[in-house]
This record gives C-alpha cells, structure tokens and sequence, in this order.
C-alpha cells in the first residue's frame, strides 16, 4: 500500500505576548507566571488559519496543492457560513478544491486530520483559535491563540516528512468543558471528573494506536501530547510510562491555543525531530485519539526558516488593558469618526482575486512578495478599533506599489526604507459581515 502521512507543515503565533502577571494587578484574581499570545484585534480564526497554511504550502514538494482543505476551530469568524471558503480564496486554491468547516468543538480538529489523511487526494488540515475567558479566570490566563496547517497525503504526492505508521481513538460522553452559543466564555466540571476518564480512555487509545501502527511503547522517540485538561496530560504520561519522552509544551509562552494545539505541538516536535523517530500524537479533547509517525529523510529540507521556537522568542508586549479592549471585555471611547459602511458582497465578488488574493491587475500575485516603505503617515483621527492608524506606501520588490495599512507594529518603529511583508487579515466587521483584505507588517526576525 502508498504510505500515507504528512507532506508539509505550518505554523503561525500572533505578534502580540500578555504577561500573565498583569492579569492580577489589574483583575485582584487570576494571572500567573509566563506569557500567552494574544491575537491582534484585527486577527480571527481565519486570519489566523490563513498565515498557518501559507506557511506549510510554502513548504510543500513542488507542484504538490491541496485537492480539499479542512478547517477546524472553536471560535469560527461566522456561523451558518462555511469560514474554510475565506481561507480557500486567500490561499488561491483552484475551483474544485473542496473547503469544508469541522468546529464546534476542539476534538474537531483531530478528527479533520484523520479525515484529511484517509483521504485519496492531498488534504490541507488548517486549525486556528482564539482562547479568551472573563477577565481573572484560569481560561484567559492558560489559554493563547495560533493558527497550524498539515498537508497530508501520500508518497505519490511527494517526500513525505512523517508517515503515519497508525491511529486509534477512544469515545465517550462526559461532561468536562463546554459554552453554550452565544457565550464568550467556556465553562469546566471538576478537575478530578475528567482526570479519570481522560485517563483511561487515553490509555485505551493509546494501546489500540501502537497495535495499529505495529510497534510498542518502549519503540516511540516522542509523545506529543495536547490537552486543555493540564492534571488529565500528566496523569496520562505517568500512566503509559512515558514522561521522559513527552515532546516539551507551550504552556508557558504561548498557552493552550484550543483546536490549533495538536497540529501546533506537532509542528514543534517535527522542527525538533531527527529523521527516523516515531512521534506519537495523543489529543485528549471530548475521548482520546493518537495518530502514531515516523519522521523520513524529507524532513530536514522541508522545515521551515522559521521554527516554533523562533516565533515563540520573537513576541513583543501588550499591555493588559489593551488585551481587554480587543476582545471586548473592556468598552472604550470609539473614534470619534463615522463607522464604515458593510462591504458589498457583489463588488466583493468581482474583485475576489484582488480582495482575497492580492493578485494585481497585472496578474501578479502579490501576497508572497516583500516590499520597502516608501512614505508613511500616522493617522490619529481615522477610524481604528486600536488607534493609531498607521499608513504607508510600499514599493514591491519586482515592480508595484501599493498604499496599504500597517499592522503589528508601533508608530514609533516606523521608518522609511523598512522592509514589510503581506499578512491577511480583517479591516472592520460591519452589519455582521467581516471585510476581509490584506496588510504589511515588518518583517522580523522569527515572523518570515
């Protein structure tokens, strides 16, 4: 049979870090020790999907596009729209690529995976989530948001950087964690509850993944574990006997980031894996499923410039307040400007490949390309849900100049002759309909 498993991955961290101490200063409650990553106000699910999936297609063999892509999330940008067509636009995916949303809930993006790798064509997995919780709670404090893409598919396709050797899973309902629609906020049963069921059923998932993938416990280089159930994690490892070899965790500089944390973590331990070691991928979300690989030769020319790591150390601050204001926890003077109208959803149409694309009138497709400041202003009186606006003009390299907004960045910072790379991302939401298009941000060190 064609082995089947992982052709290339990507991972994306917002710029934006909250020092979890500020949390207690401000809130009496809550906080801790560390940093999580904070999303930008104008960053969603998707937006967050989109920046993960450039970056893993970047990194696929040559030639090699998606037949479908799968996107998974707990904090969908709309409800009763398929958000995964927004993606699909952006990324400039032909026609008859299918796109397909499978959220609700964080197991979903597991279950995308698995469904992405059974699958007869190459199937990009996308997850992205925005973790908030009410200000002082243990949710807002442990939680981060991210955005990770996997393309599976064959050996027909190309090199494989890890082949899945196996997959299991184990489900049952219980009641551990959950938000009902309309709610900012999850909710969480007692600890101990899910700490024994997750237990089990991760050691039964675990058992029938290894039978599955033909090997045993003491023949697997890395576990790689994610679960938003911290105590449920540890028990597990002590349980299979497996703490040494658990793959390092995110917890205390990025957070649980909801349905992006397995193909996240999975990214890390594949920006660290030498060719040839088994990885076991265990997701403790609503019951256990474990997906079992062994990296190949591929693996060292398909990483990415740009780890997990990289992006982890290249965070800056923000302050609380903002943090609060962004998600809307904490109303602030609006601009005293008139709010932009809804975009049009025919002249959106017409313009799809400009819009979503960022292909020029030309028909060149700009959104990999970088570019220079040429001029610049700082705008204080346009409307911005986090003023300043910051607006400049960019010279791409090859040709074309583009007035563009800039994002994840500090007016002081600025400076022409910068060099700035695209980013999709979402200008304003008005009437309920997001108006999606692109801006620069710098380019730095850890973001390329």
């Amino acid at each position: 049979m064609t082995a089947r498993g992982i052709l290339s991955y990507g991972a994306y961290l917002p710029y934006r870090r909250l020092d979890r101490a500020e949390i207690r200063a401000v809130a009496g409650v809550g906080g801790g020790r560390g940093t999580r990553t904070v999303a930008s106000y104008d960053e969603d699910s998707t937006t967050l999907g989109v920046a993960a999936a450039r970056r893993a297609l970047a990194a696929a063999p040559a030639g090699v596009r998606p037949g479908a892509l799968w996107f998974a999330t707990v904090s969908p940008a709309y409800l009763d729209k398929t958000n995964a067509t927004a993606i699909h636009a952006a990324l400039r995916l032909p026609d008859d690529a299918g796109a397909f949303d499978a959220g609700g809930a964080v197991r979903s993006a597991v279950g995308a995976l698995r469904a992405g790798l059974a699958g007869p064509a190459p199937a990009l997995v996308v997850a992205a989530d925005i973790r908030t919780g009410r200000p002082g709670s243990a949710d807002e404090a442990e939680g981060g948001d991210a955005g990770a893409a996997l393309l599976a598919g064959s050996e027909a396709d190309g090199p494989l950087v890890a082949e899945v050797l196996g997959s299991a899973g184990a489900t049952q309902e219980f009641l551990d964690r959950w938000r009902v629609p309309g709610e900012s906020h999850s909710r969480r049963w007692e600890e101990r509850f899910g700490e024994g069921r997750y237990a089990a059923l991760g050691a039964r998932a675990w058992d029938d993944g290894l039978k599955a993938a033909g090997v045993v416990a003491s023949q697997v280089d890395r576990v790689v574990i994610a679960a938003a159930h911290g105590r449920a994690a540890t028990t597990l490892a002590r349980t299979l006997g497996v703490g040494d070899r658990v793959a390092p965790g995110l917890d205390a500089t990025v957070g649980f980031t909801g349905a992006a944390h397995p193909a996240l973590l999975l990214a890390d331990t594949l920006d660290r894996a030498a060719p040839g070691e088994v990885v076991a991928l265990v997701v403790l979300a609503d019951g256990a499923d474990v997906v079992v690989l062994r990296t190949t030769e591929a693996l060292a020319t398909a990483r990415r410039a740009v780890s997990v790591a990289d992006q982890v150390a290249a965070g800056a601050p923000l302050p609380y307040g903002k943090a609060l204001a962004w998600r809307g926890y904490l109303p602030v003077e609006p601009p005293r400007r008139p709010e932009p109208a809804r975009p049009s959803a025919s002249a959106a149409a017409r313009s799809a490949s400009w819009k979503f694309g960022l292909v020029g009138a030309d028909e060149r497709p700009l959104a990999d390309v970088q570019g220079t400041i040429v001029t610049y202003t700082v705008d204080r009186l346009a409307y911005s849900p986090s003023p300043p606006v910051v607006f400049a003009i960019v010279d791409f390299d090859g040709g074309g100049r583009l007035p563009v907004e800039l994002t994840d960045v500090d007016a002081a910072d600025v400076a022409i002759g910068g060099r700035v790379e695209m980013t999709f991302r979402r200008l304003f939401t008005a009437d309920g309909i997001h108006n999606y298009f692109w801006k620069a941000r710098p380019v730095r060190e850890g973001s390329a």
